[in-house]
């Protein structure tokens, strides 16, 4: 398809950067109402189309050769609907305020056999249009296809020519709106010679009618069109199975494992009072399990620096994703438009990178790191970069297809701007307040300077056993709930149960922290004190888990095709199940270092 250019009025959006980005991100149908006189004139925008069952493929409406005025002009968005795929311009269509109009002339055309096959493909994969009328958004197929029988076998294509726009009014402002074909026939694309010209005429209705209604946010839910699912239902299966398993987790820390800690504390300290007056060699001799690697256990790990900036990030992650949901609880985001949430989660994305460089440099401060201001430059790399070079391959295809979904220079240049004046500063300034406020590391036991020899582990105690039993449990917690997310995600299904996402999330948290906890408890019985690493790791598998279930979804669940669709879905599915690796990777590795102190303070020692 052909490749629009956009007009300069979105050039003006990079200015102020955070008027913009804090401003009115407000999607169609939750703006400011307009109020309007009899007679006044309602603008039709015509936005984007794209195939039904691949969400993030879209293209400007004017791209089909439909009616279009000779200059485009288009409409100043703002950053959440750009990053929506939203590419708002004026339409031909005239309507006015409480004015009916009967089957009025839009345009005439004559299209080619190239114009005509273009419409074909289209109605083919089930091509929508959306409109925006008063920041109401209203939908349609741009055509219809007939496939009936086997033998003989028809395959009948039409393009719809008219419109019925219905709009609903209450006193001087507009209500609801939408399409309709319901009582037109449509006009046949089939049998068209390669040198033959189609002549069609565009028409519409507009038909107003008031309503009781007084404010748009009254209607039910589903009481408009239809066209995509609204609403999805509270899924009781999910939160029972994830109630059930982190009960059950809980449980078995609570209970088992701390009884089993009572017993050694008794057996270890026991030995300790009946060999203190002994020989005074060290206890190691006589000893097993995690005793006796106290002199290494707090052994500080190789890579230090990465470990404290996957840390530092995983935190603020952490940090975002439980301030989206809150503000989502809060109601601060439209129910049907993702633009609020996006410039809310880029905003906020900025705004947090202080908590990463604030975590990353105070841990790499306390475990003796020197090397401060590499530790900053890769704790600012270790997301920023995959998502630049995830981001730039998947907008490239976007680009060389035609989609809306390619950002514009300016809004590239935006965000650009937002990361370098907002989030690499931050940064900075949160390691330079980590660095100087971090105390030395207190570890109850000393280290040894030579290490201790780790003796053979069985297969079950490998790190790829405990990154599968660790990345699975928490996975099972969420797996049903994923389902719903990836189906509003990467679906047309509309996620309004933010409670129930909010209790999900702390679900998912502490079957991880329990998991790292039991699992760091089996390490160190076997005398492997090389926990730092594997507690990251361990937890922090969810990730692949959910990259594999992106896999399934994709395969299995969804109707998703093309090139367009499928770079996106796994470009972004490999950026999801990284961030999750980060996240639960950082609430393992705390959660077995509080249990580790824990159980050494507790331990009476030389």
């Amino acid at each position: 398809m052909t490749v629009l250019r956009y007009p300069q009025s979105w050039s003006c959006q990079w200015l102020p950067i955070l008027i913009l980005l804090l401003g009115t991100d407000r999607g169609p149908g939750v703006q400011g109402v307009t109020h309007y006189k009899i007679g006044d004139p309602v603008i039709l925008y015509v936005n984007k189309v794209g195939p039904y069952h691949n969400p993030q493929e879209t293209y400007h409406y004017y791209q089909l050769p439909v009616c279009c005025p000779e200059k485009i002009r288009h409409k100043s968005l703002t950053l959440g609907e750009v990053l929506d795929g939203d590419r708002m311009a004026e339409s031909l269509y005239v309507i006015r305020f409480r004015e009916n109009v009967e089957k009025r002339v839009l345009c005439h055309m004559q299209l080619n056999s190239a114009q005509v096959e273009q419409l074909r493909q289209a109605i083919e994969e089930l091509y929508y249009f959306e409109f925006v009328v008063d920041d109401l958004p209203i939908r349609g197929f741009v055509g219809y296809m007939e496939e009936s029988g086997f033998l003989p076998h028809s395959h009948k294509i039409g393009l719809w020519t008219h419109l019925d726009f219905h709009l609903e009014f209450h006193g001087d402002r507009i209500i609801f709106a939408n399409v309709s074909v319901r009582d037109v026939k449509p006009h046949s694309l089939d049998g068209l010679r390669s040198d033959e010209f189609l002549g069609l005429t565009h028409t519409y209705s507009v038909r107003w009618s008031e309503t009781s209604v007084e404010h748009r946010s009254d209607r039910r839910r589903g009481d408009d069109s239809g066209f995509f699912p609204r609403t999805l239902e509270i899924h009781w299966l999910s939160i029972i199975n994830s109630m059930v398993l982190v009960f059950l987790l809980v449980g078995f820390v609570a209970v088992i494992l701390m009884r089993v800690l009572r017993n050694d504390l008794a057996r270890y300290n026991l030995d300790e009072e009946t060999t203190s007056g002994g020989s005074g060699d060290d206890f190691d001799q006589g000893d097993n399990g995690w005793k006796i690697i106290h002199t290494d256990v707090f052994r500080f790990p190789p890579y230090r620096g990465l470990l404290c900036a996957v840390l530092g990030v995983g935190a603020q992650f952490l940090a975002l994703g439980t301030g989206i949901i809150i503000m989502a609880l809060l109601g601060m985001f439209n129910v049907h438009r993702h633009g609020a949430i996006n410039s809310a989660a880029i905003l906020s994305y900025a705004l947090t990178c202080y908590i990463s460089g604030y975590v990353s440099s105070h841990f790499y401060r306390q475990i003796g790191g020197e090397r401060w201001v590499w530790n900053i430059i890769l704790t600012t790399s270790l997301f920023s970069v995959p998502f630049f070079l995830t981001w730039s391959v998947v907008n490239s295809v976007h680009w060389a297809n035609g989609s809306t979904q390619a950002l514009p220079a300016t809004t590239i240049l935006l965000l650009l701007t937002v990361w370098l004046l907002v989030g690499f500063p931050l940064t900075v300034i949160g390691g330079i307040f980590g660095k100087n406020n971090a105390n030395p590391f207190d570890a109850p036991c000393r280290t040894k300077n030579i290490a201790r020899e780790i003796p053979p582990q069985p297969w079950y105690k490998s790190t790829v056993i405990h990154m599968t039993v660790g990345g699975f449990l928490p996975f099972s917690a969420i797996s049903v709930e994923l389902y719903y997310i990836f189906a509003t995600v990467w679906g047309r299904e509309q996620y309004t149960l933010y409670g129930i996402l909010f209790f999900v999330f702390a679900i998912l948290l502490s079957v991880g922290a329990c998991i790292s906890i039991a699992l760091t408890y089996f390490q160190l019985s076997g005398e492997d004190y090389r926990w730092w690493w594997r507690s990251v790791l361990s937890v922090g598998s969810t990730g692949l888990f959910i990259f594999l279930y992106s896999v399934f979804y994709y395969a299995r669940r969804s109707n998703m095709s093309g090139a367009v669709q499928t770079v996106e879905f796994f470009g972004y599915s490999l950026l999801t199940g990284y961030v999750f690796f980060l996240m639960l990777g950082t609430i393992s590795f705390f959660s077995s270092l509080k249990f580790i102190r824990y159980i050494y303070v507790n331990l009476k020692m030389d």
